[in-house]
């Protein structure tokens, strides 16, 4: 099939396109964040932290494996029909949990939300750095990031205002409804393929190097002290994530913290989040990658610690603030550096690997997390949570080597027409 030539507009409205769906996406995940731990104490009794984390176990773990394979499905069928299967599986999640009878619908939904995020959002991260190009893989992950996480906040926000008013369900959810049918229509009809027939990136580093399979790649990320020092980041990164997700709600509804407030403190972290992704991103690309991922799980550390121990909406607000600009400092950045690190030819198999690595961190975080919050307590847990980030940032000083970043920009011309 030939590839019609577009000029460089035409490669920014894909770019602005994908940036939708990755809002979208994150409004997705931003649906749940406020309401799901409360559905589970006001719709089915459940009081224990451990149950109630089990919805972030079955998110993760799909998630998780959703990315494994998203890498090296998009290698070899190309990233369009993997976005386009994404927000496939996503219709149904809302719609579960609007009608679920019992708490299993819950985490049945949450585990096909994983695989729409997995599948989408691997996706369009992807797509944006095959346009942009390798000089500007820091811009392109913070852009993506920065636009999915204010996505994340926004809808946290006001799906805890509406639970506030009304109930946490079901009317929070037809958001999503509206949000996953939209998202598949955009993907089907507007998005175009973005790998290329002919990357020359990739044929370049081909004649280099034989071609490794999938599960060489795997290994890999296992055995390279640079990618084993992002993979243990982002898995510690994540454990944090579903510490605030999953137990912040509880913990905050325990001191007698309205919806509304929680709801607030909730959003204030992917916030700070998304909006610094947009220029860490960018710092990544001029001052490397280390120093920023050492230091966001530094500051990580002490926003987990601020979190649990100071009291009173603005307080809890700059500590979530705190967390969400560590947390923007090492995302972005570590997705740049497997960019960085990996050949051209298996570019997206190594993202793949590294965000299963990174997304295990639900689990972890979900499973141990809930078990220590139900035997010693919430400020225990996030204290032994935020050491943990700390020793994960000695791992990556000690253990990573600085990606190189030599590959001339390229020239991106053409985008594959629909399928």
């Amino acid at each position: 099939m030939e590839t019609p030539t577009i000029n460089p507009s035409s490669q920014w409205t894909q770019i602005a396109l994908l940036l939708i769906l990755t809002a979208f996406l994150g409004a997705m995940w931003g649906l749940e964040r406020a309401t799901v731990p409360l559905i589970a104490k006001s719709d089915f009794g459940i009081t224990s932290a451990a149950v109630t984390l089990s919805f972030v176990a079955g998110f993760g773990v799909t998630k998780a494996f959703s990315n494994l394979f998203a890498g090296g499905l998009m290698d070899r069928l190309g990233r369009r029909r993997v976005l386009v299967l994404g927000w496939v599986v996503g219709i149904p999640v809302p719609l579960l949990i609007i009608f679920a009878p019992s708490w299993e619908w819950v985490v049945l939904a949450n585990a096909l939300l994983g695989i729409n995020q997995g599948l989408g959002w691997t996706a369009t991260i992807l797509m944006m750095m095959d346009i942009m190009g390798p000089h500007k893989r820091g811009l392109s992950t913070g852009l993506n990031e920065f636009i999915g996480y204010v996505g994340v906040a926004a809808l946290t926000f006001v799906s805890g205002l509406l639970a506030a008013a009304y109930a946490p369900r079901p009317n929070v959810f037809f958001i999503g409804v509206a949000l996953a049918v939209l998202g598949l229509l955009i993907s089907t009809i507007w998005v175009r393929e973005t790998r290329l027939p002919h990357d020359d990136e990739a044929a370049q580093d081909r004649r280099k190097a034989p071609t490794q399979s999938f599960l060489a790649t795997f290994i890999a990320g296992t055995r390279d002290r640079t990618l084993l020092s992002c993979a243990q980041a982002g898995l510690v990164t994540k454990i944090n994530d579903a510490a605030v997700w999953g137990l912040l709600p509880l913990f905050l509804a325990s001191r007698g913290t309205g919806i509304t407030q929680i709801g607030v403190v909730a959003a204030t972290y992917p916030l700070v989040w998304g909006i610094g992704q947009s220029f860490m991103g960018v710092l990544g690309d001029r001052i490397g990658r280390k120093p920023l991922i050492f230091g966001g799980m530094v500051v990580q550390a002490f926003g987990i610690w601020g979190i649990t121990t100071v009291e009173g909406l603005p307080l809890q607000m700059a500590a979530a603030s705190v967390l969400g600009l560590g947390t923007a400092a090492a995302y972005p950045t570590l997705i740049a550096a497997v960019g960085d690190y990996a050949p051209a030819s298996r570019r997206a198999s190594a993202i793949g690997v590294y965000r299963w690595y990174r997304d295990a961190g639900f689990v972890v975080g979900a499973v141990v997390g809930g078990l220590l919050a139900d035997a010693i307590g919430f400020q225990a847990t996030y204290g032994i949570i935020g050491g943990v980030s700390v020793l994960s940032a000695a791992f990556v000083a000690v253990g990573m080597v600085e990606p190189r970043r030599e590959s001339p920009p390229l020239e991106w011309s053409t985008l594959r027409s629909l399928d």
